[in-house]
């Protein structure tokens, strides 16, 4: 093996992606269109252009093409799901909306769930110009008072587009904006890499954005621009006559190689190299393309990547199809790679299926080449039929690829280059490689765990279908894998179903039976429940001993011996006695609280006191065994750090005796401060195999799923950490859309109640009763309420979903209304409806001069 074909220190893996590209709502629909060769331009008839706007005497210009390579829905958008109002999703740029659920999915995809990742996660975005400030909300901006501009820019400056993402998703890491035009997504990727490497970031997304606003229009040709004559993009063709304007989004996350392999991540590629620069002043003009600086660009990243061209047998190309664009590119390829060995590097450009999708076409681009990578296959660049004369395929080793076929290479990695070149000369090259072969995967154990949630009912029924649907489609997928990725991959949400499954055909079958709990706002107190004696066997406990290493090192704490081996263990646990029935229940609790399943009370009986002394940090657990094998009692259990009830005292906090037909839970109420409270006994009962470690394994998981379901928080990767499972790809989650969108000449829409001005109180009318219900009415058209339907007047704005500046815009429409200059801050994180109703009445009856 060469000495390049090592691995780097500075490898960095794309372990997650996803995106929406013309034709393709999916990656793996795009990759589905790629393989079939598909163009995804639409070919608009005269009624659809008509209705879009277009008007007669542009149809009729022969230069009009009706052509298009746009995505469907873009006014469409799950809101809800972001907890952000519908006023807000109204008029914030649709570029933003669409990233913002293209950035989550992807973090799915790789199995990052930000609320749970113990690193710093950030984010890297473009987005292109904004078009629907400009057409829709024009007249609103017009009117607008000066809160109200300020929230319509913060809503659609393309600087807020990684801030947005980083905030509504908790991200951690920098968040940083990036804006090159066409090279924005992989100046993005390169600017994210450098990050991951400084150590800015643990993991790091990036990724671009693209809209066209009007939408669902054709174009006008004119001799000289970049726009193709016939709605067809032919990069390298003799027929090139230009490109066409694309819609998409789409984003990677990126992780350093070695860290994703001790991780388990999914490896879909590997970066081995980026680089970026500028053409500077040597070329003909500041649109047109730089031979020297995209050659330079291209051996920065090869120096990056420590490997030579010739180790490359594909280059994703910008790819233009224009005059001077596609001659010059091959130009500075050739000179970068020399004569090499003809037909030996192919090359290929995605806009010819999708267009140029201006600052997301180098995403594309690379999302496309690490897919081939992955499966090893080269898609076809279409419409090349006979090369463009300008350019010298002879003076290098590069033939267009135009078919579908099998991508191989003896003795090295298969690896590819991905050019992305911008108006204004800003250029960027990757180095891309296949990833490294990938374990045969961990079936898991007899039962495996699977847990689902999503924000709403409908949204967790669609997502559980589409879970069983592809467990059935795949039945090669590790069972255990499934498990670890939807466990410590996705982010827990209110609605939630949880199912133990042998295999994947019963887990397929039984999610879509398994009962949906909706998980309080506030987490649950936890019970502690520890009898006399242990109810599981003694030889499902034993073999626990040597599967789990919690378990096992808590059984140790309790044995005489100074090293204990696995014998004693298990004589230990297996013995008929009541230091059996102690050391079961002790490391049985210890082994939940390893889960994160934290008890905030326990509730002991005999033996069960013991271990609850030595549970509640009262004394250590050879302690607490010795002293309940020499029949002492626990009256130390007063000064404890967990709240502890002893069954046969039942006291209470401090010194109090309980109330007579006092339960334990109402107990654990009093003492935890908790308004719900669960019980559960260390050791569950009822399994389905009996006294096998199979049964107890799965009775273990089938409480902690109903415990999760019920709200209580789980530390997953304590629950895999005895396993080497891995990440697998499943599907991201099912977004409920709705249409948000406002329309061309419209008024601003008032924010404020629907009352007309002549309903609006008075001074007459300043009773707290009546503002109220204005400032409730107000607030309940913001959030879009169905009719009758009213905010809490307590509940705190910032809770309803407003924010600081929906919040200042919201107030300074109201005191417009009542003639009233509000002399409160509005921006208090703790504002709430009856508040601002108070402040408007101690306003109103005691005007300012």
């Amino acid at each position: 093996m060469h000495e390049e074909e090592h691995a780097n220190p500075t490898d960095i893996a794309v372990i997650g992606m996803a995106g929406r590209f013309p034709g393709a709502d999916s990656v793996t629909a795009f990759w589905d269109g790629l393989r079939a060769g598909r163009e995804a331009t639409r070919f608009l008839t005269e009624e659809e252009l008509l209705a879009a706007g277009v008007t007669p005497e542009t149809l009729a210009d022969p230069h009009y093409v009706r052509a298009v390579q746009g995505l469907a829905d873009i006014s469409r958008f799950d809101a809800e799901h972001f907890g952000i109002p519908a006023d807000e999703a109204e008029i914030l740029d649709p570029q933003h909306r669409l990233f913002l659920e293209c950035s989550a999915a992807a973090l799915e995809d790789a199995g990052c769930d930000p609320a749970s990742y113990h690193g710093a996660i950030g984010v890297y975005a473009g987005a292109g110009a904004n078009t629907y400030l400009r057409h829709q909300l024009g007249e609103r901006w017009r009117t607008a008072t000066v809160p109200g501009r300020y929230r319509l820019s913060i809503a659609n400056d393309k600087d807020f587009l990684a801030t947005r993402v980083a905030h509504r998703l908790d991200l951690r890491g920098p968040a940083i904006g990036v804006s090159t035009a066409c090279s924005t997504s992989l100046v993005a990727l390169h600017t994210a890499v450098l990050g991951l490497l400084a150590g800015d970031c643990d993991v790091a997304l990036a990724g671009a954005v693209h809209l066209v606003v009007p939408h669902g229009r054709g174009y006008t040709h004119h001799n000289g621009m970049i726009f193709s004559p016939d709605g067809r993009c032919r990069s390298f063709d003799r027929a090139a006559g230009g490109t066409v304007v694309g819609e998409g989004v789409a984003a990677v996350i990126l992780k350093p190689l070695a860290l994703a392999l001790e991780d388990g991540d999914f490896v879909h590629a590997v970066i081995k190299g980026t680089a970026v620069n500028n053409d500077g002043s040597g070329k003909i003009g500041y649109t047109a393309p730089g031979i020297e600086g995209q050659a330079r660009v291209i051996r920065a990243a090869l120096d990056a990547a420590r490997c030579t061209a010739d180790s490359l047998s594909y280059v994703e190309a910008h790819g233009t199809a224009t005059s001077l664009g596609d001659p010059a590119e091959v130009a500075a390829l050739n000179e970068v790679f020399g004569p090499g060995t003809p037909r030996s590097c192919a090359l290929g450009s995605v806009k010819t299926n999708i267009g140029h999708l201006d600052v997301a076409a180098g995403m594309a681009g690379l999302i496309k080449t690490v897919l081939m990578l992955r499966h090893r296959e080269l898609v076809p660049s279409l419409h090349f039929r006979e090369a463009n004369p300008k350019i010298d395929f002879d003076a290098g080793p590069f033939y267009v690829n135009t078919r579908h076929r099998a991508w191989t290479q003896t003795g090295r990695p298969l690896r590819a280059g991905v050019s992305s070149f911008g108006i204004g000369g800003t250029n960027a090259h990757v180095i891309l490689e296949e990833p490294p072969v990938r374990p045969n995967g961990d079936p898991g154990g007899a039962g495996e765990l699977l847990v689902l949630s999503a924000t709403t009912p409908t949204a967790l029924h669609r997502m559980t279908q589409e879970i069983a649907d592809h467990l059935r489609e795949h039945p090669d997928l590790p069972l255990g894998e499934v498990a670890r990725t939807l466990a410590e991959g996705r982010t827990a949400r209110p609605y939630r179903r949880a199912l133990v499954a042998k295999d994947l055909w019963t887990a397929a079958l039984g999610l879509p039976l398994t009962p949906v709990m909706h998980a309080p706002e506030h987490e649950p107190g936890l019970l502690f429940v520890l009898d006399d004696r242990i109810s599981c066997p003694r030889e499902p406990l034993a073999d626990l001993y040597e599967q789990s290493g919690v378990f096992r090192a808590a059984v140790d704490a309790c044995l005489d011996t100074a090293h204990p081996g696995p014998a004693d263990g298990r004589n230990a646990l297996s013995a008929e006695d009541r230091r059996a029935d102690f050391v079961g229940q002790y490391a049985l609790a210890c082994l939940w609280r390893s889960w994160g399943v934290e008890p905030q009370a326990i509730v002991g009986t005999g033996t069960g006191e013991w271990v609850a002394a030595a549970l509640a940090g009262v004394l250590g657990p050879r302690r607490a065994l010795d002293a309940m094998t020499t029949g002492g009692a626990p009256t130390p259990l007063r000064a404890r750090e967990v709240p502890v009830l002893s069954r046969s005292e039942r006291p209470c906090e401090g010194n109090e005796t309980p109330l007579p037909g006092q339960t334990d839970e109402s107990w654990a109420q009093v003492a935890t401060g908790r308004a719900q409270v669960v019980r559960l006994a260390v050791c569950p009962t009822g399994y389905e195999t009996g006294t096998d470690a199979a049964g107890l394994r799965s009775a273990l998981l089938t409480k902690l799923g109903d415990l999760w379901s019920r709200g209580r928080h789980v530390d997953w990767r304590a629950v895999f950490a005895d396993g080497n499972h891995r990440r697998v790809q499943l599907p991201t989650y099912p977004f409920e859309r709705r249409r948000y969108w406002a329309g061309p000449g419209t008024a601003a829409r008032e924010a404020t109640s629907p009352m007309s001005a002549a309903e609006s109180p008075g001074p007459e009318d300043a009773a707290a009763p009546s503002l109220t219900r204005f400032v409730q009415d107000a607030v309940a058209e913001v959030l879009a309420l169905r009719p009758g339907s009213l905010p809490d007047p307590d509940v705190e704005l910032a809770d309803l979903g407003l924010d600081s500046l929906a919040t200042i815009e919201l107030v300074a429409g109201l005191a417009g209304r009542l003639e009233c200059d509000l002399p409160m801050p509005a921006q208090e994180s703790d504002t709430t409806i009856r508040d601002i109703a108070e402040a408007f009445g101690r306003c109103v009856s005691h005007p300012h001069p």
